[in-house]
């Protein structure tokens, strides 16, 4: 079957993006094809853009849809034809209107969430959760410092976290920012360009520092980051907008109060449906109870992915943005 993707066929800036007429074949085995109605754009996208996390080429991108399953190959039991759905996952090929993917990943979307909903929230949301209930878990009475809070992934994880009663500094670019990341449960905010954002940390926390950093900056904040820790604090580093974490000696850990640093990967949590599922029905609980609340700040039709990319990478785009096919 006909239908049109975003494809790259070598590794660069958002130009490398283009619109492409491809065939999807008919589902195989275990698979089900999705026609896509909503695609979520996640920084990850611009990695495997530039080879900063390599893809074969040519490649399409995106990695969080929803759509509706038009058929199912041999074998798939847990998804239905009709069934609206939402994934997020490899290969990456969601910048499509059409595609086949593995049925297991497949989750059926709410009826109280719409497609753009979640497409905006998915793979968002999902990290959100791996961050604050599997790489540190955070408790009521925690400070967290969260860098990118105003970004998609930053205003779902300060709803969450201040859901749960901890306090959130977050770290912003731009005033306007500033003032999302408020609404979204912020209570203290620290602008990037902050000189001595530990010493800013410090000064909030009446010396002690934070329990947990969430930094998907990388290698600009890294040590920032370490020296933003209370003793035994926990540093999570998901991110690499400012580039990947140069190389350091453990020692840096221990020299700072006996610190934790973890790297950790989504889908390393969700790698059986049991927990994909799992994991699902605990985001899906903070969106319906409204302890979290989706905001879609942008919308660009698909084959504008390009200027999405741009606006990206510009720190234009603020909540979460879709693809509309």
């Amino acid at each position: 079957m006909k239908t049109n993707a975003i494809r790259i066929q070598r590794f660069g800036g958002p130009e490398v993006l283009e619109w492409t007429e491809v065939v999807v074949p008919d589902p195989g085995e275990g698979e089900a094809r999705i026609r896509h109605t909503a695609v979520g754009l996640n920084f990850i996208d611009t990695y495997h853009r530039t080879g900063l996390y390599p893809v074969d080429l040519p490649s399409g991108l995106g990695s969080e849809a929803s759509g509706i399953v038009e058929a199912v190959g041999p074998g798939v039991t847990d998804i239905k034809v009709g069934e609206r759905v939402v994934y997020a996952g490899r290969p990456a090929d969601a910048y499509s209107e059409l595609r086949n993917f593995p049925a297991w990943q497949l989750v059926p979307v709410p009826n109280v969430i719409s497609d753009e909903q979640a497409a905006a929230v998915f793979l968002k949301g999902m990290t959100a959760w791996y961050l604050l209930r599997r790489s540190y878990h955070v408790q009521k009475g925690d400070v967290v410092l969260l860098y990118a809070a105003a970004g998609g992934v930053g205003s779902l994880a300060a709803q969450w976290a201040t859901s749960i009663g901890a306090t959130v500094i977050g770290v912003v670019s731009t005033q306007e920012k500033a003032d999302l990341a408020r609404a979204n449960g912020c209570e203290h905010i620290i602008m990037a360009d902050d000189a001595d954002i530990p010493g800013t940390v410090k000064e909030l926390t009446d010396g002690e520092g934070v329990a947990a950093v969430y930094d998907s900056v990388g290698r600009d904040t890294f040590f920032a980051s370490l020296d933003s820790l209370r003793p035994h604090g926990t540093m999570v580093t998901f991110g690499n907008s400012s580039g990947p974490v140069d190389a350091f000696a453990p020692a840096e850990l221990a020299k700072r109060g006996s610190l934790y640093v973890t790297r950790p990967v989504l889908f390393d949590f969700v790698n059986t449906r049991e927990s994909l599922l799992h994991a699902c029905d605990e985001l899906f609980e903070v969106v319906a109870n409204g302890a979290v609340n989706i905001h879609i700040g942008q919308k660009y039709a698909l084959r504008d992915a390009e200027t999405a990319h741009r606006d990206l990478e510009a720190r234009k785009t603020t909540g979460s943005t879709i693809l509309l096919p």
